[in-house]
């Protein structure tokens, strides 16, 4: 788990440290479209960039592919994962999505959630790109990441909106409309095949109670509750959250390899 001081901590870590799982912005139901939409089997050999705290990777593992690797680049995230998941064919490493150093054309299956959102454009096209790297002739890759909206969203108000929530997370976060996302994928070699969207309701408490569970939901509000430093920056979060509410959404996207 992290330990930076809660100021500077990352809004995901910050989540997790009072209780909270889902940490994906369309919420576990979408993860799970998501899911349905890249029909793991058996058969497939699976890798997952930045896996956080494992919960997408339990739900790949109980349809028993053939091999899963998760990626991810902070030290302390693979060294819980590796715990977490000791008992199981699940391998962890420590890597950048950008040269993840995994051989070409090794995986059938590749998704990533939560995680191109907090990238500039530039490492975004970098990460697309290993992943087609790595991916098989017709492979399928998944993403699950935050989008503006509408697609014609104004510039300066999409560049305004980028630098408050980067301000309230803690992370260089800039997410791209829908059309865009679908734009990067299409640039970088994919043919994108099947596109959902949802609701960015992260903190309201339904989205929390249909997550995490009514027990979930009430050990996070009584870690918020007793935590001040902790509070003051979710409740923060959460302030950006309802500003931007109709301009923010959930996306997911399936690609496949042309």
């Amino acid at each position: 788990m992290k330990t930076d001081p809660i100021e500077k901590m990352s809004g995901h870590w910050l989540l997790a440290k009072v209780g909270k799982k889902v940490l994906r912005p369309g919420g576990l139901a979408l993860t799970q479209k998501m899911l349905t939409m890249i029909n793991i089997t058996p058969h497939d050999d699976v890798v997952e960039f930045a896996p956080g705290l494992g919960l997408t990777a339990q739900l790949i593992l109980e349809k028993n592919p053939k091999s899963y690797i998760g990626i991810d680049a902070e030290e302390n995230a693979v060294k819980l994962l590796q715990r977490k998941f000791k008992h199981s064919q699940a391998l962890f490493q420590l890597g950048n999505a950008t040269h993840s150093s995994l051989p070409v054309q090794s995986a059938d299956k590749v998704f990533g959630e939560a995680m191109l959102s907090m990238h500039a454009d530039h490492r975004k096209s970098e990460i697309v790109n290993e992943t087609k790297n790595i991916l098989k002739p017709q492979g399928l890759y998944a993403i699950h990441e935050l989008a503006l909206m509408p697609d014609h969203l104004d510039e300066n108000v999409k560049l305004h909106i980028q630098k408050e929530l980067a301000l309230a997370i803690k992370v260089n976060a800039r997410p791209l409309t829908v059309s865009e996302w679908k734009k990067l994928l299409e640039k970088e070699g994919f043919k994108v095949l099947q596109v959902e969207t949802a609701p960015m309701q992260l903190l309201r408490p339904q989205r929390i109670i249909s997550d995490e569970g009514l027990s979930g939901f009430l050990k996070i509000a009584g870690n918020i509750l007793t935590k001040p430093k902790i509070r003051s920056r979710i409740l923060q979060m959460k302030k950006i959250f309802k500003k931007y509410e109709d301009s923010l959404c959930a996306v997911a996207i399936l690609a496949q390899k042309i």
